[in-house]
């Protein structure tokens, strides 16, 4: 496939995970090597037509702000592959727990599928809920559905809540709607909710900021600004962390090139 076809079709995708659309655009970009005048075009492309994928975000922001494009994409590409979120989420999480997720958070359900001692509950957010529980009867784990109206009966049977970080400021925190809700409620009701923050998810204020305003603007957009101090315990690369005060370190340089807007 040629390396703009191959663009086109990541631009296009919708419910990929954000780890598949980082991998698929970095191998495309990596067949510009021959037009590499053409990447700030498509690297603007492509985050208007992702606006709340944070992975991809911060693949874009290295590819720019690098002095060499194809070596920032092949960078990239080997943090994802040695990014140890979802071991470290699944060794976690204890023995026999009862566990509350929302829609279709990648990574964590990467760490719980294979888990089958867990009993999980998923809350749905835009059919994602509905799609991931489908899912994962279709391999025999034990998971249900839960609608909002459900959420209070369902948190006080949780042992542990977790949420998934699609992108992240410095103290806030982008994810699946619905995720504020069953986050603070979580907290009113002293259960424990953890945030998962896989590689590439956090941004610098200049980006974080860029994101929101897009999202903003649209309002079927269907995600929720969750701040982190509903956060009791931290999943990411560097592994777990309990600090929750001390504000998020951003994995990639403040490329605002990347937030001008070119013709779709």
């Amino acid at each position: 496939m040629h390396p703009i076809e191959h663009l086109r079709y990541v631009a296009r995708a919708r419910g990929a995970d954000p780890v598949s659309l980082v991998r698929e655009t970095a191998s495309a970009l990596g067949g510009l090597s021959h037009e590499p005048a053409g990447i700030v075009l498509v690297v603007r492309r492509i985050v208007q037509r992702h606006p709340t994928v944070g992975p991809l975000w911060w693949l874009c922001s290295h590819v720019l702000g690098a002095n060499d494009p194809f070596d920032a994409i092949r960078r990239c590409e080997d943090e994802l592959e040695a990014d140890k979120t979802i071991k470290t989420l699944r060794d976690l999480v204890p023995q026999d727990s009862v566990v509350c997720i929302v829609g279709w958070p990648t990574a964590t359900l990467h760490a719980l599928a294979p888990r089958g001692d867990l009993k999980i509950f998923i809350v749905e957010s835009n059919g994602d809920g509905d799609a991931a529980v489908d899912r994962l009867q279709s391999i025999d784990v034990d998971v249900t559905l839960v609608q909002h109206e459900n959420l209070s009966q369902v948190i006080s049977q949780c042992d542990v809540v977790i949420i998934e970080a699609l992108a992240t400021g410095a103290s806030d925190v982008l994810c699946s709607g619905g995720s504020h809700a069953v986050a603070a409620l979580a907290y009113c009701e002293q259960k424990p909710v953890w945030l998962v923050t896989s590689c590439g998810t956090r941004l610098p204020e200049a980006l974080w900021i860029g994101m929101l305003t897009d999202v903003r603007a649209d309002f079927e957009t269907p995600v929720d600004v969750v701040p982190v101090s509903l956060v009791t315990q931290i999943i990411s690369p560097n592994g777990v962390s309990n600090d929750v005060t001390t504000p998020f370190t951003a994995e990639c340089p403040p490329t605002t090139e990347l937030l001008r807007r070119s013709a779709m």
